[in-house]
């Protein structure tokens, strides 16, 4: 655990990480700061982030489960101690880190007596799992257990529409929790007298392992900027945003270059639709 003696700039705004710590490798938690903010900004910002932090970032996890051998969901497979429903959500609970386009495939093949981790996932290269001791199922007899998994990228909760071809052809779709990010809060300490009054804003993060609290700070600022990008254009403009569900870090520049950009195209502009009347010509 790091914790950080909290000192308060008066100049310019400037964040920092105060604490940070692993509890697990399923649980990494991390407590920053931003300030000086005037009365209401820190509110704003915290409230913006928290909801970025809960529901903007992308996350990767396993979205359906398929084996010929299971009759059903809720049914039992001699030679295996948990039951099929109770594979699900171990299968759901899986910590998944990836730079995935979409969906893939990857599959769990072992044979008992023993226990099925997620170590035993076979997956592809740019699919990582977060924590191989997650257990899936105990086998207690010399069995073999075949799963083939689909794991997909997204952001948010999707909930599983269960239709009864599904079942049929062994296929069952999995509750998906993209969201790296568990929890988030924010809070408020004023400071100052009168006018001058100023506020901190602390902010506490809590991801699954897959992301750093910091790395899921900085994903959901890109976010954030992302979305404001376009009130920065006039009317007559059209801005292609292209919401890239799998970015990549991002260079420190690319929103002060877009916003010159910006600029350059608003002189570009008035003079383009500046009338006779305003150039001030000589008689």
């Amino acid at each position: 655990m790091v914790r950080e003696k909290v000192t308060v700039s008066t100049r310019t705004l400037q964040w920092k990480c105060v604490e940070s710590r692993v509890d697990n490798k399923r649980l990494c938690y991390g407590r920053f700061i931003l300030s000086p903010l005037i009365k209401g900004q820190a509110d704003t910002i915290g409230i913006a982030m928290r909801r970025a932090l809960l529901g903007e970032i992308e996350g990767t996890c396993i979205t359906r489960a398929k084996s010929e051998k299971i009759p059903h969901e809720y049914s039992t497979i001699v030679g295996i101690q948990e039951s099929v429903h109770e594979i699900l959500m171990n299968l759901k609970e899986i910590g998944l880190r990836s730079n995935l386009y979409g969906t893939c495939g990857a599959f769990i093949c072992a044979r008992g007596p023993g226990y099925v981790t997620a170590q035993d996932i076979i997956s592809p290269p740019s699919v990582e799992i977060v924590d191989n001791t997650q257990h899936i199922a105990r086998l207690t007899e010399p069995i073999d257990l075949c799963i083939g998994l689909q794991i997909e990228r997204n952001r948010g909760y999707r909930y599983s529409i269960k239709r009864p071809n599904n079942f049929q052809d062994g296929s069952y779709p999995i509750d998906a929790v993209f969201m790296p990010v568990r929890n988030a809060n924010h809070s408020i300490h004023s400071y100052g007298n009168g006018n001058e009054r100023q506020e901190i804003l602390f902010l506490e993060i809590w991801t699954n392992g897959s992301l750093t609290p910091k790395e899921a700070l900085h994903e959901a600022s890109r976010n954030l900027i992302d979305l404001f990008i376009p009130f920065l254009h006039g009317e007559e403009e059209t801005l292609h945003l292209e919401y890239n569900r799998h970015k990549g870090t991002l260079p420190p520049l690319t929103f002060h270059d877009r916003l010159a950009k910006l600029r350059k195209n608003k002189k570009e502009r008035e003079l383009k639709y500046i009338f006779i009347d305003q150039l001030e010509l000589p008689p």
